[in-house]
């Protein structure tokens, strides 16, 4: 599994948003939350090109970049390695740590009401 850094997946981010994409598009979806330089952006570019997260076309002298790896896809991943190195794999353990601390809003429990309903209907439960 490709595993990116915080910088890299917010250059991913900023890539998610819409791609293929120049590195001056890039750049100025970041520009408002990072005070990075332009250099930067780039270098983390070329960073996620050798990790194999993001591949690039050449036009000319621009390079167009999209990423090989969906934002679900790799959100989903790491949250399956978070929860099986901190909870053994199971979830409740997560979701009961975050009720106890009053961290879970109404809107996050009816959204887990919803997605447990929705799996029991499928499981014909």
């Amino acid at each position: 599994m490709i595993e990116l850094s915080k910088a890299e997946f917010e250059v991913m981010e900023a890539l998610w948003q819409g791609h293929p994409a120049k590195s001056s598009e890039i750049i100025e979806r970041l520009s408002d939350d990072t005070q990075w330089h332009d250099k930067t952006i780039k270098t983390l570019l070329g960073r996620l090109v050798k990790k194999q997260a993001v591949n690039f076309e050449k036009q000319g002298r621009l390079y167009q970049y999209s990423p090989t790896i969906g934002r679900e896809d790799y959100t989903l991943k790491q949250s399956k390695n978070l929860i099986q190195r901190f909870f053994s794999g199971r979830i409740a353990p997560l979701v009961s740590g975050f009720a106890k601390t009053e961290q879970l809003s109404q809107q996050d429990i009816n959204e887990l009401k919803a997605v447990i309903k929705e799996w029991e209907d499928q499981q014909g439960k």
